[in-house]
């Protein structure tokens, strides 16, 4: 097996422990608050991020630092992906399963649009294409206009550019800085920061059963390993190569939610979801077609 195909099964798998996190927030959703749950994932989550921190190669190298130059940047990520968890969080208390991770994925036509202004980037016809195709993927998913509409609906989408923006600010940090520190300076931010949140809304809950305790440790544990094996993949081989890939988790996120909680919202999901998909591989296909010929004009001719 080469690493390229290794990287493929870890991020597959990492996806279906993502799902699994989500499937347990569903069910306890009914009894805690979307910030607390999100308190409880990132504390657990903190184990992984340090287990990555300590084997991180980068970061023996330079000396196992703990400061980040950026460290203000480091904070501003934690706070933004605080909010992203928090939307996501409570959009699964609200909608069917498969209806709100399958919004989230639109974060990749914001990470298009914000690398505008952010990075600088000259964005062309073929990518400004995808991302109005998969916007109006977005539109029939969201469903503006029609009986079964929410606002509800806005919360995976708030959700979508918030962990758009902080793929885009990680792209902003110092080359040279770990991924591994930049990860935990993130986790342990988002997990402050969910706390606060969670005082100031709903607080702490008391356990509403014992086997709760059971599903917390499941969901803080199935979410922190699940970005353990997505880090580790990115490490064995480009992210243009794991990104098609990523979309498989619409049809299993629909499959999920119909098995555990027999939601089938094919009128929400058909076409939109499809429309999303194609903008989003449309973006990956014109990235990796720009990367290769930048590559070819760096060889001597």
């Amino acid at each position: 097996m080469n690493r390229t195909t290794l990287a493929i099964i870890l991020s597959l798998l990492a996806l279906v422990l993502f799902d699994a996190m989500g499937l347990i927030i569903k069910r306890l959703s009914p009894d805690y608050g979307a910030a607390e749950l999100s308190a409880y994932r990132n504390l657990f989550g903190l184990i992984p991020a340090g287990i990555v921190l300590w084997l991180s190669a980068d970061w023996q190298k330079q000396g196992r630092p703990i400061r980040l130059r950026q460290w203000k940047l480091g904070i501003f990520r934690g706070i933004v992906l605080t909010f992203a968890q928090f939307f996501f969080y409570l959009s699964l208390g609200i909608m069917e399963f498969a209806t709100a991770a399958t919004i989230t994925y639109a974060n990749a036509l914001f990470m298009v649009a914000l690398a505008v202004p952010l990075l600088g980037e000259k964005v062309g016809f073929a990518r400004w294409s995808a991302v109005l195709i998969g916007f109006a993927g977005v539109v029939l998913v969201v469903g503006p206009g029609r009986d079964s509409f929410s606002v509800a609906a806005l919360l995976p989408l708030g959700a979508a550019a918030c962990y758009a923006l902080t793929g885009v600010t990680a792209r902003m940090m110092d080359e040279d800085a770990a991924t591994a520190l930049i990860n935990l300076y993130s986790s342990g931010v988002a997990a402050l920061g969910a706390l606060v949140l969670a005082v100031a809304t709903t607080g702490f809950s008391p356990l509403a059963r014992t086997t709760d305790l059971w599903w917390i440790f499941a969901m803080g544990g199935f979410g922190g390993f699940a970005v353990l094996l997505l880090i580790s993949s990115y490490r064995m081989t480009e992210q243009s190569n794991l990104a098609p890939f990523s979309y498989f988790g619409i049809p299993l996120a629909f499959v999920l939610g119909w098995v555990f909680y027999g939601e089938a919202p094919w009128r929400d999901l058909f076409p939109g979801a499809l429309l999303i998909a194609a903008g989003g591989l449309l973006i990956v296909w014109r990235e990796r077609r720009l990367r290769m010929a930048r590559v070819a004009d760096a060889v001597p001719k």
